[in-house]
């Protein structure tokens, strides 16, 4: 049965709405870009800006798996023995080094963390840049993952690999709004809780951004 997550439908909002690249500014380390961690958490007059400057670049992969018809976008769980950000739930990515592009950056990192070979990655598009509130300005690219595909995964960056379905995550009613305290502030954040895992933070502002320019 067709419907808004199957193969066809989510191939064809992709191709119609996902960004085909980033304008040169959004690589200014000082710009501020439209979506991040602040977007959620704009100063009150006279409170500091929650984002630190300049920014360091970083990219990401989406991988979005087909199964029996259905998209299931591909997600890790960051190894519990790493200093930052152990145990949260992330796509795989990382710093961008000198002389590589996004493109670059995210597909050597899928491969270095979960042997995500980029022979099997067909890039759609990407998202808006993401800011974090730890100083990174993240490029998001969403691509298919054909399988077959045997994963390799990096025990120590990455201590899980799994897939959640489209049609939780582009649900806007289980986008939901939670609070912590950080330095010292109240921070409101994006989480999506499916089964035992807290999809939250950036990964689910990305996720977001997804759903924004595909599921309005």
């Amino acid at each position: 049965m067709s419907g808004p997550f199957d193969t066809a439908d989510f191939l064809a909002r992709a191709r119609a709405h996902l960004r085909q690249g980033w304008p040169e500014e959004a690589f200014d380390p000082m710009m501020r870009p439209h979506h991040g961690d602040h977007k959620l958490n704009e100063p009150l007059p006279g409170e500091a800006a929650l984002l630190p400057a300049p920014a360091r670049p970083a990219a990401v992969l989406a991988p979005v798996v087909f199964r029996g018809g259905e998209a299931r976008l591909l997600l890790t769980r960051r190894a519990g023995s790493l200093r930052d950000h152990s145990g949260q739930i992330a796509f795989p990515g990382g710093k961008i080094e000198p002389g590589e592009s996004p493109l670059d950056a995210a597909l050597r990192e899928a491969e270095e963390e979960i042997g995500l070979g980029r022979d099997k990655v067909e890039i759609l598009g990407c998202l808006d840049p993401y800011q974090t509130s730890t100083g990174f300005r993240v490029f998001p690219l969403v691509g298919i993952a054909h399988p077959p595909f045997d994963l390799a995964v990096n025990a120590q960056e990455v201590d899980e690999v799994f897939e959640t379905p489209l049609s939780f995550l582009m649900n806007g009613a289980n986008h939901q709004r939670h609070f912590r305290e950080w330095q010292g502030k109240r921070r409101q954040f994006y989480a999506m809780p499916y089964e035992n895992r807290y999809i939250w933070g950036a990964t689910a502002g990305m996720i977001r951004n997804l759903y924004e320019r595909l599921y309005p």
